[in-house]
Formats: C-alpha cells, structure tokens, sequence
C-alpha cells in the first residue's frame, strides 16, 4: 500500500498546480487524431493502383522544402554530375583540386567553397601516385576530412553498401567523387543500351538525393566531334538525361597546358571557363570566364530579417502575424508565410539563417534562427 501511495503522488506533477492541463492534452490528442486518420487515408489511398500522389500549387506554396546549398558557388551543386573528357588529360588532378578546396573550404579560383567531407574514390591510381600527386600539388599539408580509396565493389554487388555506410561514418559528407564511372559499372550484355545507362545514372542519382550531396563521375568522351559539346559524352544520350548536370575538360592541343571548361546543368547556368595548367604544381588555373554568373537582385525581406537577427539576437519565434509587426512590413501574414518557404535557400545560403514552420496547438510558428547548423 506504501508503494502504491508514492506511485500515485508522482501523477499530479504534471500541471504547474498539481492538476492535468486537460484542454491542451485535448486539443493536441484531436489534432494527432486528425493527422493520423489523414496519414492511414493516404496509405491506403496509396495501394491502389489508380491513385496518383498530386499536390495542390497552395499545398506546394505552404510546405517548406529542404534546401540544399552548393559546394562551390556557382559551379558545383547537390546532385550527380558527368565530368568528361578524352583520357589522360588531366581531368584527375582537377578531381584533386574540388576534393582538396571542398575538404578544406578554401575557395576555389574565384569561387566560394563551403566545408565538408570528401570521399574520391581514385578506381585508375594506386597509393604512392595519389601521394606524390597530392604532395606535388598542395604539398604536406593535409586535410582531415578528405579521404581515398583505389579499389571498390561495382553498383549493384556492394558499391551502394559502401557508400552508405561511409556517409553514416561521415555524416557530414558532401561530394564523393567516382574516378572513373566505368570502374563501377555492372557488367552486362545490354551494357550500353539507352535503359541501362538511363537506369545507371538515376540510381545514382537516387544515392545522391537521398544523401543531400554531390556524386562527380568521371568519364570519357568519344573521339568523334559533334554540334553540341555535350553529346561527345561516351555511352547513350541516357547518362546525360538522368544526370542533373556534366563537365567538359577539354584541350585545344593534345601537348598544350591549355584547356576549356564548359559547365551545364539543372541548378546553374552555362558557363565556360578558360584553365591554364601549372606545370609546376599541376594545378589547374583559371584564366577567365566566357561570362559573369549571373546572381539573384537583392530581397528586401531577407534583407530585413538578416538586420533584425544579430548576434546579440540570434532568434525570433511567433506567428506570421507577429513577424510582419516585428520587421514593419506591408506584406499579409499568409503571403509572407509562403514567400519565406519558397526564399529558404537563399535566406539560408546567403545570409546563414535558419527557417522553419511548426504546427503547435497555438497554430503555426515560425521559428528564425541564425547560426552554422539546425538547432532550434
């Protein structure tokens, strides 16, 4: 009975005046209610095979999508990359260079890079050549977070588990670089069909979204010459199609140190870039751009929520409602909501902010933060 006596006197510990808040208890039992009874719908929406997923454009202008900023600004983006160019001319050392300046956070020519963990799987080199390269070209100092490998599985009978498991050890990795894609390519009958070079590549892709990084597969391209640059990529049109963008190194002479870049894909604008190689250190220089990367006009909300949030003042949390009191706008609660969810990527890769939308019993808050990761 004692027992018993102790155990019930813990219970009204809950409420600040030793009684259950009930209505608050209520009032979120109703709304997981509702959210569970929506989540079991759509499951079993889901297993008939006549339903099709849509959303609505107000559900997608509601919703806050993760935003994933680049490795280098302007070049380099989340997301699986063909570099191509003919063989031995030079594309591993500027494979060095991305996974030295991305390891490291050093920019890159005139390129902002941001920091994170590499892995470069050299498929072509063995140990001692990747040293006297590496120590040729940014000499002993060395970068902790930037890791080799000469030898791996191919997709499909264990390359994928090594990836993975990798990025679980490491969790903040950002670009993991294949040298070259044909080291790692199942082989098979129908090894250049459209298909499976299609279903190559968006199964890396797979790899790469799901991780939220970058995956760089180096290539080679035929010696045939073609209108468009970019169908000079060995294989089908279907490691182009799947891919999100490519990189084309290639040399007007065979024997010079000159070399061009050209650069496409989802997330960037074309470019092309003119590279001079050192023969000194074999780095690759760059020489100029063929033009400005063209960059966003100024956003005068960010631009007032990134005067607001200092360092004395790293946070702001209320509704939409007290956010447009807070800044002094003339802009609707409902639109400014929607307008941040659609600028997150810049407010975050831009300025440093932190942005998020969470349901509570209140309704909606919107929580700002300042800082170098995901907190509140």
């Amino acid at each position: 009975m004692e027992n018993k006596k102790e155990m019930t006197a813990l219970n009204p510990s809950v409420g600040a005046d030793g009684r259950q808040p009930i209505p608050k208890i209520t009032e979120n039992s109703i709304s997981d209610y509702e959210e569970n009874i929506k989540s079991f719908e759509e499951m079993q929406l889901s297993l008939d095979p006549s339903y099709l997923k849509t959303v609505s454009m107000s559900e997608l202008y509601d919703n806050v999508y993760q935003s994933k900023p680049p490795l280098i600004d302007g070049l380099l983006y989340p997301g699986t990359y063909i570099f191509a160019g003919s063989p031995k001319l030079g594309k591993s050392f500027l494979m060095a260079q991305l996974a030295y300046h991305i390891s490291t956070g050093t920019p890159l020519w005139n390129y902002t890079t941001r920091k994170g963990t590499v892995l470069y799987l050299a498929l072509e080199d063995d140990y001692r050549r990747l040293q006297e390269r590496l120590y040729r070209m940014f000499g002993t100092e060395g970068a902790e977070n930037l890791y080799f490998s000469v030898s791996a599985s191919q997709l499909g009978k264990g390359l994928d588990e090594q990836l993975a498991r990798f990025v679980a050890e490491h969790v903040d990795t950002r670009l993991i670089i294949i040298d070259t894609l044909q080291k790692v390519r199942e082989v098979g009958g129908d090894n250049y069909s459209y298909a499976n070079d299609y279903q190559i590549m968006a199964r890396l892709k797979s790899f790469a979204d799901v991780h939220g990084l970058c995956l760089l597969l180096v290539h080679h391209t035929r010696k045939q010459t073609a209108d468009d640059k970019f169908d000079m990529i060995s294989g089908t049109s279907g490691l182009l199609g799947a891919a999100d963008g490519a990189f084309l190194l290639q040399k007007e002479k065979r024997t010079g140190n000159t070399a061009t870049l050209e650069v496409s894909g989802r997330d960037q604008q074309d470019q092309k870039l003119y590279l001079i190689r050192n023969m000194e250190t074999l780095l690759w220089e760059l020489q100029k751009a063929e033009t400005e990367l063209w960059r966003e006009p100024p956003e005068p909300l960010l631009e007032q929520i990134n005067q607001r949030l200092t360092a004395d003042y790293p946070r702001w949390q209320g509704t939409a409602t007290e956010l447009v009191e807070w800044l002094g706008v003339e802009i609707p609660p409902n639109s400014i909501a929607r307008k941040l969810n659609v600028l997150y990527g810049r407010l975050l890769n831009e300025y440093g902010i932190f942005y998020r939308r969470d349901r509570c019993h209140e309704g909606r808050m919107i929580k700002l933060y300042r800082g170098e990761r995901d907190d509140m």
